[in-house]
């Protein structure tokens, strides 16, 4: 067993204690993460909602449903830690915006852990970025000025390994239908890229 494999247990066990934004938590921390160094594809979204603060389980809501149609992947892939990371920009539950919707992920979360646990995935070679706040962190300056430019230029994100995604909740319903390219051109090349690297040999 390699150093990655004996720090990243220890790693994940600071994360899942981790109290930093607590009094900004209205109901309390539970970070959400999964982590194996076997993992071939990282998903980062932005934070869990309520069901999945509730159930410990990351993506066990709606959007996850719509997220592994997109995937072409079952529940029990889904899941398998050696084959995605799981790791989204907030650990833990926001709260709610006062008018409506789930409040950004909480800044403390990344960047006092990604740049200590993505390191630490060295099998890593696709990074999903679903949403506006994963665009941000993992493109940085290179994003686009909206989320759906970002989106249609995906390919220039292709040699750092990145995709990005709308985010697959149900606001992204309208956005769909307003852009059927999304499900003609980028659906067929996320499906066939992810088949393609859980297919591969260890």
């Amino acid at each position: 067993m390699g150093a990655a494999e004996k720090t990243l247990p220890s790693l994940l066990k600071d994360i899942r204690a981790c109290r930093i934004c607590e009094v900004h938590l209205p109901l309390g921390p539970r970070p959400v993460v999964v982590a194996d160094t076997r993992a071939p594809v990282l998903i980062a979204g932005q934070a869990p909602g309520t069901r999945v603060h509730e159930s410990g389980i990351p993506w066990d809501d709606k959007s996850g449903d719509r997220l592994r149609e997109w995937l072409d992947v079952d529940k029990e892939t889904f899941y398998n830690p050696e084959k995605f990371a799981i790791v989204p920009q907030g650990f833990c539950y926001p709260g709610r915006l006062e008018k409506g919707g789930d409040a950004p992920p909480r800044p403390e979360c990344a960047a006092t852990w990604h740049p200590k646990l993505i390191p630490l995935l060295p099998n890593v070679k696709l990074i999903i970025a679903a949403g506006q706040y994963a665009h941000h962190y993992h493109l940085g300056p290179a994003r686009k000025k909206t989320l759906t430019e970002t989106v249609a230029n995906w390919r220039e994100y292709e040699r750092d390994h990145i995709l990005p995604l709308p985010h697959p909740s149900w606001r992204v319903t309208g956005w769909l239908k307003k852009n059927p390219w999304f499900e003609a051109e980028i659906l067929p090349y996320l499906r066939s890229k992810v088949r393609g690297l859980l297919e591969a040999p260890a």
